[in-house]
């Protein structure tokens, strides 16, 4: 198991201490089968991986989990129709990935986008390798590894968004993204995907309910695991409603409520979003995650992702260059709507 320390743009916290109270003991034994030596060979029995088990019987997924990878959630347009690499071609895209997104590169970016990258490499955890199976996305399905298009609602909102934030770009708090304002990221999930840094989870399991606690913005997901329906439709929250159920070894995690602002990818209020959390082995959670919102795409999408056991503690993520950069946006926002009116007086 490889020792990872979080990368956070940290403060001293106590979440993760108020976490670890509520971490439930379990055993993790190792269960696999060799052949025997006989005056006959035989072949060699498959080696097979009994995951542990909570007290209540079902597999424990407790622990932290790192899903940095460099495979991107689509196929790139110039690896269209190709969807495994090959081991040199990995070790390649690896290699050349790992070089541009070094963000302490000087060579020719001038004075402006060196400003621009804020931060320097060691703030960084995009992770060194791209996934196991070597394929070219996230998404498995569509075949194409492509999110598939926007229906003609879904285009239109994007559209009306787009013209509210040129109209009004920063009238309010209210006006700007939700990770702007330090609400919610695109790492936090649901569904949850790797970013350029804070890609660490917490899983905390008990019989009732299951806890993912986020880094980034150290976010908390609750899986209510007793068996109650979803919210009514009029009751809507920034990462949904999740309600869980074991199928055999495998966590399935049914979210809906979703708001009119918690956009992912496009979709919209009515986002159904069905999750699968399987260990496959004491290092590796394989998530798995299905889109299905028929008013904003035009046809449901899978992806896949396998996160990795790592050590921690998860620290308190402080998102105060949020608070400090909305107080400034604003008042440059004033600032120039200062500005604009002195000139048509003029």
């Amino acid at each position: 198991m490889t020792r990872r320390f979080p990368r956070s743009l940290l403060t001293c916290g106590g979440a993760a201490g108020l976490l670890v109270a509520l971490l439930s003991p379990a055993a993790m034994p190792l269960a696999g089968q060799t052949s025997s030596s006989t005056a006959k060979a035989k072949p060699a029995a498959t080696k097979t991986w009994t995951p542990p088990r909570t007290a209540d019987g079902h597999p424990d997924l407790q622990g932290i989990w790192s899903n940095a990878i460099l495979t991107p959630l689509e196929r790139p347009a110039e690896l269209a129709g190709k969807p495994i690499l090959t081991e040199q071609e990995a070790a390649a895209y690896e290699k050349q990935m790992v070089e541009r997104n070094n963000v302490d590169r000087r060579n020719d970016v001038g004075t402006e986008n060196d400003v621009a990258r804020a931060y320097n490499d060691a703030w960084y955890d995009r992770g060194s390798k791209v996934v196991k199976t070597r394929r070219t996305s996230l998404i498995v399905d569509p075949p194409d590894g492509r999110i598939p298009p926007l229906t003609p609602e879904a285009q239109k909102r994007a559209a009306e968004r787009a013209e509210a934030r040129r109209l009004h770009p920063a009238d309010g708090p209210e006006d700007r993204a939700l990770n702007e304002r330090c609400i919610l990221t695109a790492t936090t999930g649901p569904p949850m995907l790797p970013g350029p840094y804070n890609n660490n989870y917490q899983i905390v399991q008990t019989p009732g309910a299951i806890l993912i606690f986020t880094e980034m913005v150290h976010d908390a997901r609750f899986v209510h695991m007793d068996g109650r329906p979803h919210l009514p439709q009029n009751i809507r929250q920034w990462k949904g409603d999740s309600i869980g159920h074991w199928e055999g070894d495998t966590l399935v995690v049914d979210t809906t409520n979703f708001t009119d602002q918690t956009n992912f990818r496009g979709s919209g209020e009515n986002l159904h979003l069905v999750e699968r959390f399987t260990r496959v082995d004491a290092d590796t959670l394989l998530y798995e995650f299905t889109v299905d919102d028929p008013r904003s795409f035009t046809r449901p999408w899978t992806a896949a992702i396998a996160s990795t056991k790592t050590e921690g503690p998860i620290l308190e993520y402080a998102c105060n260059e949020g608070n400090y950069g909305m107080r400034n946006l604003l008042s440059a926002a004033r600032a120039d709507e200062k500005k604009a009116a002195e000139n048509r007086s003029k």
